[in-house]
Formats: structure tokens, sequence, C-alpha cells
């Protein structure tokens, strides 16, 4: 089985900057890899004031923070994914840009390297198809925000092996995560809920029943949710949220999974979430949330 001391994160946005937290926070050695120097420079500045901040509150012991980021590196070069003994793979949902990514990355990495995606819509099955390595393939499913909860849903593919699951279960344990095994299904088990139950929440606002910050308020008074359901948007982006609907409601045809409407105006306005400083909410700093 292979023994994970290295680990990889493909993408360095808001979900792969937190998942690389949770990584380096750990102990484990992290590479965090994106195209875009600019998104790893961001991504180090918000790690860094973020475990800051995390010692702070107690959370981290003295030097705790120092010691994560010893262990968090970025680079814009996919080879150097060759020293890891785990790929997360946290881009954008498009089956086709994922197949492309584990195919390069199939070509850079030994026998021994699993690759994880942490997709919360698309098959776990069709993503290894295009991996080279269907057998050492998992899909595991982080919670935004990544650095602050613990859930990971973790999911075999139709070829995954017993012992790959099994090493990636055990560093999610390794993490100081929970993991929470379910099949290969569209949304898994969260965003199963998730996806409809925040549409919802917009098609509120597009009717006007309610101001968004009322409608978060209702939700986290009445409901005992930490963030509304329009704060969360805010923090995955009106464009994922635009892919992960269109993911989804392809696949079930679900109707509340659908795209309102008003979530491609948002995008065309440049009103992506926190990401730009305005969503359905204003923002009046970039920091990383819980920073």
């Amino acid at each position: 089985m292979t023994t994970i001391q290295t680990v990889g994160v493909a993408g360095a946005g808001t979900m792969g900057a937190g998942i690389a937290i949770v990584a380096a926070r750990a102990g484990f050695r992290t590479i965090v890899f994106d195209t875009r120097q600019e998104a790893l420079d961001k991504a180090r500045e918000q790690t860094s004031a973020f475990l800051k901040k995390s010692e702070e509150r107690g959370k981290l012991p003295p030097g705790g923070a120092a010691a994560a980021m010893e262990n968090w590196a970025g680079t814009t070069k996919l080879e150097d994914m060759s020293q890891c003994d785990l790929v997360i793979e946290a881009i954008f949902e498009d089956l086709k840009v994922k197949h492309q990514l584990f195919s390069e990355l199939n070509k850079h990495c030994p026998e021994k390297t699993i690759f994880a995606s942490n997709t919360s819509t698309i098959s776990i099955t069709e993503i290894a198809g295009g991996s080279g390595r269907a057998d050492r393939f998992v899909g595991m499913h982080f919670c935004l925000p990544a650095q602050l909860m613990k859930l990971i849903e973790m999911s075999p593919g139709m070829n995954t092996s017993p012992e790959t699951f099994e090493a990636a279960w055990k560093f999610a344990e390794a993490m100081g995560q929970k993991p929470v095994a379910t099949q290969d299904t569209p949304g898994f088990i969260l965003n199963y809920f998730l996806i409809p139950f925040n549409n919802d929440a917009i098609r509120l606002v597009e009717q006007g029943v309610a101001e968004p910050q009322d409608i978060d308020l209702a939700i986290k008074t009445a409901l005992g949710y930490p963030m509304g359901p329009l704060e969360l948007l805010d923090l995955v982006g009106m464009d994922t949220q635009k892919l992960l609907c269109e993911a989804m409601h392809g696949l079930t045809h679900e109707p509340r999974a659908a795209c309102p409407p008003l979530v491609r105006r948002m995008i065309a306005a440049n009103r992506l979430g926190k990401k730009t400083g305005v969503g359905f909410h204003t923002y009046s700093n970039t920091k990383m949330f819980g920073a």
C-alpha cells in the first residue's frame, strides 16, 4: 500500500488553497500546483495569514504556523508533482479539462502515486477513465471552507482498488478529517442537498421575497447553520456555482439543480462573490475565510 508523505494539490483557488492548508497543517509535505504564479502568490499569502490567526487563537501551538508554512511549496511546473504520493485535483468542474490534467500528471508521476479528485458533481469513474490509472483513483470531496470543515466524502470509482481506497482513507484520518464513504453518484451526499437548496435561496432573491442578508439570517437563526446559503455561494463563487449546476442538472435533470438566471447575470457583471469583492454581499478584503 502507498504510504503518503508528500501531497500534491492541483489548483490554487479557494478550494485548493484550503485543502493544502489541511495537509500542510497536519505535517505532510504539500506541493501546490497552478499555471498562474499570481494565484500561487495569493494562496501563499492567504495561507500564511490564516495560520498566523489560528496560532493567535490558540488553535495551533506556538510555532505551528511557521512549521506548517515550511511544509507548503508552490509550483507552476506540473512535473514537480512527480515527488507526490497523492495528488488531489481541485480545479473547476469540466470533465475534459480534468482529463487533460490527469493525462499529463500520469506522464510525470510514478506508478505508486494515487490520484484523487475533489469533484462534487462529476462521476469519479468518468474522471478516472481519463487518468491512465483508474485503479489508483479515488474521490475525495472536501467541503468549503476546507481549512475549517472536517468532512471528506470518499468515493471509489468502479475500478478503484481496495488498497487505493484504504490508503486514501487513512490519509484523510491522518489529517484529522472525518471521512464518510459514499457511492459514485452526482452530488454525493452533501451537494445532493446543497445545490438545489442554494438555488432555492437564489430564486428567493430573484423573486424579491427577501434581501440576501435576511435570507442568510433566517437560515442561520432557525436552522443553526454557521453560514447562510448566500454567504456560502459568495465563497463558492458564481462561476463555480454555474458549473456545479450544469454538471448536476445535466446528469440528473432535477429542475431545482438548474442554474438560476440571476447567477448568469451576476457572472456577466463580475459579481462572482468574495473573489471579486461583491456577490450577494460586499467584501472589503480578500482574506481567506477564518483568517
